[in-house]
């Protein structure tokens, strides 16, 4: 899987969301060529890697401001343009139903820590 290269960044939400621990980074220092809003990372309870990523990258490009990102193993979809992804709360709600999507969570809901 091709992970985002974090150098340093600040965690802005965490969440339980069935058995994975979803954490929201922000204030991102990155490497990667996409300049990261956001980027949250859904970690299996037991494991130490993510399974999945969404990222939030700021573009200057097309007809929105950010874009969002599926990664996981064999996947690096664009799921979404808009401008309201540079909002935390729309970034987070759009983001944890990709989340589900992908890991199949169902019924599952996300639960906010802290």
């Amino acid at each position: 899987m091709e992970r985002p290269s974090i150098r340093t960044a600040i965690p802005q939400r965490r969440y339980q969301y069935g058995e994975y621990i979803v954490s929201v980074l922000g204030e991102i220092e990155s490497s990667d060529a996409p300049n990261y809003q956001y980027i949250l990372a859904a970690v299996k309870e037991g494991e130490t890697e993510p399974d999945v990523y969404v990222t939030c990258e700021r573009t200057r490009r097309g007809d929105y401001d950010y874009r969002a990102r599926l990664i996981m193993e064999g996947l690096k979809d664009i799921m979404g343009e808009s401008d309201d992804l540079g909002s935390l709360d729309v970034f987070c709600e759009f983001a944890l139903q990709v989340v589900s999507s992908a890991l199949n969570l169902g019924d599952a809901q996300p639960l906010r820590l802290g």
